[in-house]
């Protein structure tokens, strides 16, 4: 079963918008995340565009939003959501695909500007998160991962 989070209102106008992101963690088992010029975190991927594959959005949005290569490991699953973007005055149903790394390279510095980024700790991250689904992708990781 696929878990849903926000809640979906009825009467509203929702837009599709697929998404897949990735968790990626450094040395000392931080992981990544990107904070979006509202101050809001998510884990770094974004929108699938066009014909891409999941893993072609996520090699584009590592590009755009860290400069990295990534090198995918586990799906961890899909998770969708309900919400409303005030920055973009839209309702948005979000399926998003989620998953973790094996390894990734800085390659450049990030091609998307706006955007900063941090090492944050499991739990912290959990925290900072604003999305449901990003934070159960966390949760996901963290039941598979062995320290």
């Amino acid at each position: 079963m696929i878990p849903v989070f926000g809640v979906k209102e009825t009467e509203k106008n929702y837009q599709a918008r697929y998404a897949a992101y990735a968790i990626l963690i450094n040395d000392e088992g931080n992981i990544a995340l990107v904070q979006a010029p509202n101050g809001a975190y998510f884990l770094p991927g974004g929108e699938i565009e066009g014909n891409e594959t999941k893993e072609e959005a996520i090699a584009r949005e590592m590009l755009e939003e860290l400069g990295f290569e990534v090198v995918l490991s586990d799906y961890l699953g899909q998770a969708d959501e309900y919400f409303y973007s005030r920055h973009r005055t839209t309702f948005f149903y979000n399926p998003g695909y989620f998953y973790s790394t094996k390894s990734w390279k800085k390659v450049s510095e990030p091609l998307e500007e706006g955007n900063n980024s941090s090492w944050e700790s499991p739990a912290k991250a959990l925290e900072l998160l604003k999305r449901g689904s990003h934070k159960w992708a966390v949760e996901e990781w963290l039941k598979k991962k062995t320290f």
